[in-house]
């Protein structure tokens, strides 16, 4: 392999790298779209758990009140208990001052189980502003749901028939890659990982680097045009080739 490729020109080297740069850009796209896919279903997961988790909240919260209504009801029973065994004392007091302790005793109960009302209705009305929104959360739980198992069969189809492809435009890339030069397949694979478009290879448009817009040079533009030597933009270090080379250079 290394024999075949030392033994080609520059320009067919420069030819064949474009051809597995476009190559490996199609490789690029199809993992781009699996990698969006499955942080998508992931937020979905983790929108879910965090939908679930305020329901559990909310419940909890309703079974509170629910148990603090019970509690202020005993109270309020408790209270006009006493409220009748007072007012029967007060049928039998002997002077003013036994009647005055009970009377206090009477407005005291009094007091208590209108505050223990009060308490129950503002704690209905809380139950009730929970139990809305109990509801509307199961609804979003259950959109969510119907959205998740729609990405997930996304995501697995996907997964399915890219890896598929992917494996196809491998076996090209391959072939392709054994009239590159082992050197040159080196510096492009490190050029590759400094960028995150993965472009190494780029064309000159409009007197500059398409990778990063820098100007070239006239007489470096012409040394490009000759196809003599690898040429390398002196600003982004991507591997430079003229529009001649990119017409023949087809998946």
């Amino acid at each position: 392999m290394a024999n075949k490729a030392a033994e080609i020109s520059v320009e067919e080297k420069l030819k064949a790298l474009y051809h597995v740069q476009l190559i490996d850009t199609q490789i690029d796209k199809l993992r781009a779209v699996r990698g969006e896919l499955p942080i998508e279903v992931k937020d979905l997961e983790d929108e879910i758990i965090g939908l679930e988790t305020r329901q559990k909240n909310i419940t909890n919260g309703i079974e509170d009140l629910d148990n603090r209504i019970v509690d202020f009801r005993a109270r309020i029973k408790e209270s006009q208990k006493l409220l009748k065994k007072y007012e029967e004392q007060q049928m039998k007091v002997k002077n003013n001052r036994e009647y005055e302790a009970i009377t206090k005793e009477i407005e005291v109960e009094g007091l208590e189980i209108l505050a223990n009302e009060k308490k129950i209705k503002h704690a209905g009305f809380e139950k009730n502003e929970k139990t809305k929104a109990l509801e509307s959360i199961a609804e979003e739980i259950e959109i969510r749901k119907g959205d998740l198992k729609i990405k997930q069969k996304e995501l697995k189809n996907i997964l399915e028939e890219s890896q598929i492809e992917e494996d196809k435009i491998m076996k090209t890339r391959d072939k392709a890659a054994e009239s590159v030069a082992e050197r040159l397949n080196v510096a492009y694979n490190r050029i590759r990982d400094n960028y995150r478009n993965g472009i190494a290879v780029a064309t000159i448009e409009r007197n500059s680097c398409s990778g990063c817009f820098a100007q070239i040079p006239p007489q470096r533009q012409l040394d490009i045009k000759q196809h003599k030597k690898i040429t390398v933009c002196e600003n982004c270090g991507r591997i430079l080739i003229d529009s001649s080379l990119i017409e023949d250079a087809k998946i």
